[in-house]
């Protein structure tokens, strides 16, 4: 009698592969880093505080195995969102601050 591990369905293993959460879509971290970024006030400041951030970035995206391509890709998309954030608090304080959706009415 033939046992279930014999059949070659059960026998057939995937590949493994790592699928991350995707660094644009981490709401919270790109908004604080935007927040964050407003806040240097000179240019060595603001490119210390990215390099920090991008080093984080780089070590928790190569601990989970990602490969090389991925990682740039994931951190240049994370930048991005983050400067697009950037712009939109920059719009809403230039606005005078007050992001109600409802108006002034």
């Amino acid at each position: 009698m033939k046992s279930y591990t014999d059949l070659p369905l059960f026998a057939w293993q995937p590949a493994c592969r790592v699928i991350t959460y995707p660094l644009s879509r981490r709401v919270g971290k790109i908004r604080d880093v935007a927040s964050k970024m407003l806040t240097k006030t000179t240019d060595n400041h603001r490119e210390w505080y990215m390099k920090q951030v991008t080093e984080a970035l780089l070590n928790h995206l190569e601990k989970v195995g990602l490969s090389e391509i991925e990682v740039d890709e994931q951190i240049g998309a994370f930048w991005t969102k983050v400067e697009n954030e950037m712009t939109r608090l920059s719009y809403g304080r230039s606005a005078g601050g007050n992001n109600d959706p409802r108006g002034a009415a």
